[in-house]
């Protein structure tokens, strides 16, 4: 079964990964860059898990977050949605990751999702997120608490590279919305989606 990842620098995602690699999946990690610092750690956060993973983990995709995100993020400050960043960050992803799932004929998209562990990740929030893709979305650290994240990523020698200093988001507001609702989140996605990625 092939499945195409959302890969960040940070802990989470590197561990989402793994765990689907270890039952199997073939991975397809797409990155969305933001700088060459966080680029870098993923490339080295890939190669680790090829390490453990082989082929079954393959070379991540990387897509600029300015080009792809960006004019959508703006178009929010404009409208003075600025809040709703956060959740179009996501919901862009879900939308590019959908594109590329289809061109390598993948099943469904993993993420690194841990319920309620960021303002992003509230069960409001992912509701409304994932309504950007009709394929199954699979959180495999959705129900997992920090502590034990970060206990497998040490266990599988991601951690060290996934706290290395890094630049801040560029992007996230300084109120992102915590509880997303549906009704406003359709207005606000009427208003940016000519800027959505195809």
């Amino acid at each position: 079964m092939k499945v195409v990842a959302l890969l960040s620098s940070g802990i989470d995602s590197p561990v989402a990964i793994h765990l689907v690699a270890s039952k199997g999946a073939e991975v397809y990690p797409l990155h969305f860059k933001q700088d060459d610092v966080k680029e870098n750690k993923v490339r080295r956060i890939v190669k680790r898990l090829q390490e453990i993973h082989g082929d079954k983990v393959k070379d991540p995709r990387i897509v600029d977050a300015f080009e792809v995100q960006g004019p959508v993020f703006e178009k929010l400050r404009e409208i003075r949605k600025e809040k709703w960043t956060c959740i179009f960050c996501k919901y862009t992803m879900y939308i590019v990751a959908t594109s590329y799932a289809r061109e390598i004929k993948a099943k469904a998209i993993v993420t690194g999702d841990s319920l309620g562990q960021v303002a992003s990740q509230t069960l409001d929030n992912l509701m409304v997120m994932s309504t950007a893709t009709e394929l199954p979305i699979l959180r495999p650290l959705i129900a997992l608490d920090k502590e034990e994240i970060v206990r497998i990523a040490k266990e599988i020698g991601t951690f060290d590279i996934s706290t290395e200093k890094e630049p801040p988001c560029p992007f996230v507001p300084r109120f992102p919305v915590v509880r997303a609702g549906l009704g406003e989140f359709r207005k606000i996605l009427n208003e940016v989606k000519d800027l959505l990625p195809k």
